[in-house]
This record gives structure tokens, C-alpha cells and sequence, in this order.
């Protein structure tokens, strides 16, 4: 991946190849060994009339001819690509696929971009702090969850930020300093939400009859799950159908528990999210994440690490580029490369992100766990 950030004078063509190139250079596959490729960008189009992108990054990496397919799915743009890679593999379609995501989405200066509900209701101001600031009051409403709880979940994700030279955000934030922030949608500051960000991400999917004719450190997908919402009525506003659903068949799939996970990247957009996230994956009861926060247990050193990368709050969030920046986080843990935030022993990770709202679910979301027990 690329390092998240402001990247003014890059082009998202130039982005994409920085990473494609990565993935292909990391997984020792040449240009001329890609059968196909799914580029994710959840922007391209919508801010900045780019169409066929794509084309555009594999055209100058040499890569031509292949099929080459355009994915959005709002935050799970980039998980959305690497599923329809995986699913090209585990079909028997092709052996090696490219999944890889980028995005823009630092805004010129004036721009207003108004998404995840109708045009109507974001004119009245529900976009999204205003509908995660509603699950936040209805989340400290029935479970007692407290200001500083969510506060913590940036403090812990920006300590970690501190450890990742790809994350946007290096400096550590005191409590005082996230719970001082300006004021975005009550109870959400400025820094209990993510930032906007620019950046790629990019991995590299293969059979094992591929695999077994090279030299290369994988892993294996031991599941990886796509869902949308049910938009059913009289939904609990402290969870979302669509992620336990979502999450239930991936622990099936891979024939693995909560029990089981040594690493966790969740879509902490905002810090009501991940507190959430660490509900319905099982980590704790419904109603107990804020104290889990506090516990100190998912923080590095803790029991079960969640966003070791920094997360959403501190990494960035260029959302075509997201779910796969979740990815490369997981291979950085599970192959021992991660650096001072290294989680020692490391084996099985957790990947989960969602994307868009609508009837009080997600629009999209994904769960993809990765297992280091690939041997030949």
C-alpha cells in the first residue's frame, strides 16, 4: 500500500500503480501472470469524472488485454474487490487475480460532497456524523456507555497510528485533547471521527496449484463474506443486522471462532464503530464495548489487538482503498513484519468493514479472515 495522506499533486492513476507494483513485486508475479483484476474506488466517478480506472493504472504497468472490472461499494469498496478476486480463484475461473483499491478524498477546497442517504435527507443534514451520532447516543442511552469510552477508542488507534510509517497521523492524542476537539455531531469531536484521505492498497489472489509452482510467503483465506443489509424495521439502532450475519458465516467458513483470532482490523470511521465492531464480532456482550476499550484489551499488548494499524482514525480512510489497506495490515501481523507494533505469534487475523447506510444497516459488508498455515 501506499503511505495514507494528502497526496495533492499525485493523480489516482499514480497511486494505483505504486501499489499494484508493491503486490506484484511482494508476491514475485509478473505483469504477464495477472489473468485478471478488480479495482475499487468509491470516488473516482462521483468527485472526480474518472471512469476506467482500472484500465487506466494497469494500462501503464504493462497489463493488457485481460478482463478488468470497475467495482464501488461505498467503505467496502476495496473488501468488495478482493472478494470478487478470491471468488474468481475459489471457482476455478482463474488462478491469479489483482484486487486493488484507491482513492482521492481529500477535497479541493469549497467541495461538498453529500452521500449515504438521499440527496433530501443530507441536505437536512443526516450524512454520516450525524447517523453514527445517533447510534453513539442510543448505544450511551441503553448500555451506559460514557464520552470517554468512545474517546479512548482514538486514543488507542492514534498510539497505534505512531507505530505505522503508512498511517496519516504519527503524533499521539491525550483523552482530554479528543474529548476537547471541536464539537462535529454531538456526542462525535472532530477527532472520534476518521479523516478524509488519499491512498492505494493492493493484493495479489492465487490458486494453490499456482502457488505450489512458486516460492512466495502466502496466506490463505480461510473465509471471505459480502453481504447487504435486510432493511427490515424495528432494527436495534446499537448494532447492524447485516454484520452478524456477515460474521457468523465467515467463523463457519473458516471453521474458526472469536476464540480463535490473534489480530482484528475493524472500520473504525468513527469511534462509536469500532466499539460496536467488537460486539458483534464476539469479543465482548452486547453493551460492553466501552468497557472493553477501557479494559486495555484490545490495545497492543492486550488480549485481542484490534486496529494494531492505527485503524481508520489514525491510518486514513481513502474509501476505495480501505478494506484492502485492512489486508495488507493482517499479512504485515501474520508474516511477522509489522514492525514495533508486531502482535508476537500471530497467526489468524480479522478483517471487517461496511459501507454506506441505509434503513439503519450497512449497505455493504465484508469479513475476510486470513489464516499463516500455508505449507507445500
Amino acid at each position: 500500500m501506499t503511505a495514507f495522506g494528502r497526496h495533492e499533486t499525485r493523480t489516482m492513476t499514480d497511486l494505483g500503480c505504486e501499489a499494484v507494483t508493491g503486490a506484484l513485486e511482494d508476491a514475485g508475479v509478473a505483469p504477464r501472470d495477472v489473468q485478471a483484476a478488480y479495482c475499487g474506488s468509491a470516488m473516482a466517478a462521483l468527485v472526480h469524472g474518472e471512469t476506467g480506472l482500472g484500465q487506466s493504472v494497469l494500462m501503464e504497468l504493462g497489463v493488457r488485454g485481460i478482463p478488468v472490472v470497475n467495482v464501488e461499494n461505498a467503505c467496502a469498496t476495496g473488501a468488495t474487490a478482493l472478494h470478487l478476486a478470491w471468488r474468481d480463484v475459489a471457482w476455478g475461473i482463474h488462478d491469479v487475480v489483482l484486487a486493488f483499491g484507491v482513492d482521492k478524498a481529500v477535497m479541493p477546497k469549497g467541495t461538498v460532497l453529500k452521500a449515504g442517504t438521499t440527496q433530501f435527507e443530507a441536505q437536512l443534514g443526516d450524512i454520516f456524523p450525524g447517523t453514527f451520532a445517533l447510534i453513539a447516543r442510543r448505544h450511551m442511552e441503553s448500555y451506559g456507555t460514557t464520552p470517554a469510552q468512545l474517546a479512548r477508542v482514538s486514543v488507542k488507534n492514534h498510539d497505534n497510528g505512531m507505530l505505522n510509517p503508512l498511517a496519516q497521523f504519527n503524533k499521539p492524542v491525550s483523552l482530554e485533547t479528543v474529548l476537547a476537539s471541536p464539537m462535529i455531531a454531538e456526542p462525535l469531536t472532530l477527532l472520534s471521527c476518521c479523516p478524509n484521505s488519499d491512498g492505494a492498497a493492493a493484493a495479489i489472489v492465487c490458486s494453490k496449484e499456482w502457488l505450489s509452482r512458486s516460492d512466495n510467503d502466502a496466506l490463505r483465506i480461510a473465509a471471505s463474506v459480502l453481504v447487504s443489509g435486510d432493511y427490515e424495521p424495528l432494527r436495534d439502532m446499537t448494532c447492524w443486522d447485516s454484520e452478524k450475519r456477515c460474521v457468523n458465516q465467515a467463523y463457519e467458513d473458516a471453521g474458526l471462532g472469536v476464540e480463535d483470532l490473534d489480530v482484528i482490523e475493524v472500520h473504525d470511521a468513527f469511534t462509536i464503530s469500532e466499539i460496536i465492531h467488537c460486539e458483534t464480532l464476539g469479543l465482548c456482550a452486547p453493551g460492553d464495548g466501552g468497557a472493553l476499550i477501557e479494559s486495555g484489551a484490545t490495545s497492543l499488548g492486550g488480549s485481542i489487538v484490534v486496529n494494531p494499524s492505527g485503524g481508520l482514525l489514525a491510518r486514513g480512510h481513502p474509501p476505495g482503498a480501505s478494506g484492502l489497506a485492512q489486508i495488507h495490515e493482517l499479512a504485515a501481523q501474520l508474516r511477522c513484519m509489522a514492525g514495533r507494533r508486531q502482535i508476537t505469534g500471530a497467526r489468524v487475523g480479522l478483517a471487517q468493514i461496511m459501507g454506506g447506510n441505509k434503513a439503519n444497516d450497512a449497505q455493504a459488508c465484508a469479513v475476510h479472515i486470513l489464516v499463516n498455515d500455508v505449507t507445500y
